[in-house]
């Protein structure tokens, strides 16, 4: 125990002698915040997908994620400001994506494997009803629209992958890579409107793993369409 202790006050003592840069400090500082809305959000959703959003308090969702009420209402104003943040759930999904994309890989086979573990994490995570509300709101609301926002990391990891396809001569260059990772979004949200309003009649990871090859094949350049 007096070791541990020793060991403690050093590290303590270290960082006074030696402070962090303050750029590093502030970066750790909104990492941290960032991971405490993480788990925030993903509590909520496992919550709702679990017990339903009506049946699911805000004590709970707290309690789920470890954090207290003071930080809770920090990063939301209540359980409705919570359904504003699936983005939050489907770029968390690609930050786990990440490491296991093949960098040699074909772009627009890393495109369509991105697009199957989405969809397989939607179908089996989120609730269908709370996903058609989002879609409901995000076409009234007159604020932010967190689905359409460029600096998601959903939207950039996707432009990545289609200027390197570009520049490696797999995909079409007579579109700019904004304009087919906006197509690419397009079919995503097309497909799970029609999925939420066929009531989930269908497996949306195998539907979308089936169409969104026919849907984007022009995208491709002199090659045939595959089964990836």
């Amino acid at each position: 125990m007096r070791q541990g202790l020793k060991i403690q006050l050093t590290y303590v003592n270290l960082n006074s002698r030696y402070p962090l840069p303050e750029r590093k400090v502030q970066l750790m500082a909104k990492q941290k915040k960032q991971l405490t809305k993480k788990k925030i959000v993903t509590a909520a959703w496992k919550l709702f997908y679990r017990q339903g959003y009506d049946d699911t308090t805000v004590d709970e969702i707290i309690r789920e994620a470890g954090t207290s009420k003071g930080t809770f209402y920090h990063y939301f104003d209540g359980k409705d400001a919570l359904l504003s943040s699936l983005s939050y759930l489907f770029d968390d999904k690609y930050e786990e994506l990440l490491p296991t994309l093949d960098k040699e890989g074909d772009s627009f086979g890393k495109m369509m494997y991105l697009n199957r573990e989405l969809f397989g994490m939607i179908e089996t995570s989120v609730s269908r009803e709370l996903l058609a509300s989002l879609y409901s709101s995000q076409l009234i609301t007159r604020g932010e629209k967190h689905l359409l926002d460029q600096n998601r990391l959903y939207y950039r990891l996707l432009n990545e992958i289609v200027s390197d396809g570009q520049k490696r001569g797999e995909l079409t260059t007579a579109m700019s890579s904004y304009e087919i990772t906006k197509l690419y979004a397009l079919c995503e949200r097309a497909l799970l409107y029609d999925w939420c309003i066929c009531n989930g009649e269908y497996s949306l990871k195998e539907y979308g793993a089936k169409t969104m090859p026919m849907l984007l094949h022009k995208i491709r350049k002199d090659k045939i369409i595959q089964n990836f």
